[in-house]
């Protein structure tokens, strides 16, 4: 595990120390909790767009959605 020295304002000190207080965490545990947090948003986001970089044209997405067929989805499924 690696150590690194952080310099926050003031205010978002404080709030760090709150929320972890309501949390009953420590600001460690806060910050590397959102830190994680944080790289799986921006590792989502990159993920995403090599998909859709991979993605078919909107032609062949509507020629293949054209193949499902046309039925009612199961109750479970149903939005209402």
């Amino acid at each position: 595990m690696s150590t690194i020295s952080l310099r926050l304002p003031d205010s978002l000190h404080k709030a760090a120390r709150e929320e972890a207080r309501k949390d009953n965490i420590s600001i460690n545990q806060l910050v590397m909790t959102a830190l994680a947090e944080k790289i799986s948003s921006l590792k989502t986001i990159d993920y995403l767009a090599a998909r859709a970089a991979e993605a078919p044209s909107r032609r062949q997405f509507l020629k293949l959605m054209d193949k499902v067929p046309d039925v009612k989805p199961d109750t479970h499924d149903r939005l209402r």
